[in-house]
């Protein structure tokens, strides 16, 4: 009985107490994780409100702390879900342990009511002398004492099974006391949640009073956009008429040394000039890429270099930011100021970050240009067919034609457009096509 007990409770604490645990640590850890975020948008938030121009970036700061605030709810959710699953289990075990407990006193009542009536010695030596050989005899006294044994056996149990009870009692009220704490934190997260909505509120009106400001920021950087694409559009186009060149030099360059060897193969064998001409001539043309299913690019006519393309896109959603603090102040693509008639077009991504914070490259690459646009620096990695682009530095540290690796600092970050640090950031193809570089960055 008190094995199937044990087995009976070491299976219910394997299958569910270590995958509950499990879930437990993950809840934790990811609540930490948004607490440490809301703390560092809030001191960034701070200093932000010092600066009248920041409300284009006080606003993304506000709809992202109000996000990691509702993430933060819904961990909290998660967690009391699983605690009320934990209750409800741990009660259920409670329950059978109470009513394995009743039946064991129950039977062991029974065993004393049995020794009672038959306490007498002289029952106990008729039961003995009653049987019928000495074989019968020996056996007798062997149920006897095996029925002493069984009789301390059921205290045994009931004195573990009592233990059992009070450890899931305990367990169940640990619960209990962590499900009130959670629900004190979840009521005091939904109070500062409605907060940060009105500070939303407050710092959508003050754009709405400051439109005509935020109009001439939106089209300052619509004017750096245009500068930026037609700049990169040239870099990319000089960067393909370099890569097809160096192809055909090295195109050249093969059926040079082919028909030197058919040469003098045909001076040693006259019989094998012809076919040696049709092998040289045959082995002419475009040098495939290593994957026959992937699309011809000029920078990829050698498996060398078609690797440093798959590694960028292997790299896909792991790729480093290029600086080590800051946040998205505007995402990639169009978007709009609310309450407002404005617009506005992002071809990467824009981060605000103290100013001097320094910029590093994401991945290994060479470094395809280096020029001013509108007094700050701008700085073009090629990796591969894929570019990136890190704009308005107040600084470069690198030079055109550099190979760097991911982590190498390119230069400092120079002040925006709304008087703190700021930088845009971009990913873009061959085709001079942007993409969105929040897929391709890891997630902070």
């Amino acid at each position: 009985m008190i094995k199937k007990l044990f087995l009976g409770f070491f299976a219910f604490a394997i299958l569910f107490t270590a995958k509950a645990q499990e879930s437990r640590e993950d809840i934790q850890q990811k609540q930490q994780q948004l607490l440490r975020e809301i703390s560092e948008l809030n001191s960034t938030l701070a200093q932000i409100k010092k600066n009248k121009k920041q409300s284009l970036g006080q606003l993304a700061l506000v709809q992202r702390k109000i996000a990691a605030r509702q993430e933060l709810i819904n961990n909290i959710n998660k967690e009391l879900r699983r605690l009320d699953d934990t209750i409800y289990l741990n009660q259920l075990q409670i329950n059978r342990y109470k009513k394995e407990l009743a039946n064991l006193k129950d039977q062991y009542a029974k065993s004393l009511v049995f020794a009672y009536k038959n306490r007498s010695n002289y029952d106990y030596l008729n039961f003995l002398f009653s049987a019928s050989n000495f074989n019968d005899a020996i056996k007798r006294v062997a149920y006897l004492k095996s029925y002493r044994q069984y009789r301390q056996t059921q205290v045994t149990t009931i004195e573990k099974t009592q233990q059992l009870l009070q450890q899931q009692i305990a367990i169940l009220n640990s619960n209990k006391v962590e499900k009130s704490t959670s629900l004190k934190e979840q009521s005091k997260q939904l109070t500062v949640l409605e907060d940060d909505k009105k500070e939303k509120d407050q710092v959508v009106k003050t754009l709405k009073s400051q439109e005509k400001d935020i109009g001439a920021q939106i089209k300052e950087k619509e004017k750096t956009r245009q500068k930026l694409q037609v700049a990169l559009q040239a870099v990319i186009k000089r960067e393909i008429e370099a890569a097809k060149k160096k192809e055909q030099q090295r195109l050249a360059e093969e059926r040079r040394k082919k028909e030197l060897a058919a040469a003098n193969n045909a001076s040693n064998n006259p019989n094998a000039s012809s076919n040696a001409g049709k092998s040289a001539s045959g082995s002419a043309g475009v040098v495939n890429p290593t994957n026959n299913n992937r699309v011809y690019s000029p920078f990829e006519s050698t498996s060398e270099e078609a690797n440093v393309s798959i590694n960028f896109e292997n790299s896909r959603g792991r790729l480093p930011w290029p600086a080590d603090q800051g946040f998205v102040s505007t995402h990639f693509g169009r978007y709009q100021v609310p309450n407002t008639k404005l617009y506005g077009d992002m071809p990467g991504i824009e981060i605000s970050l103290p100013s001097g914070s320094s910029i590093k490259a994401v991945a290994d690459g060479v470094v395809s240009a280096v020029f001013d646009l509108g007094g700050t620096q701008t700085i073009v990695v090629r990796h591969g067919k894929y570019f990136t682009t890190y704009n308005n530095l107040s600084s470069s540290s690198v030079q055109k034609g550099q190979e760097v690796k991911a982590g190498k600092v390119l230069g400092k970050a120079a002040v925006g457009t709304n008087g703190d640090g700021q930088i845009i950031f971009m990913v873009t193809n061959e085709k001079n096509v942007n993409l969105n570089p929040e897929s391709w960055l890891k997630a902070k």
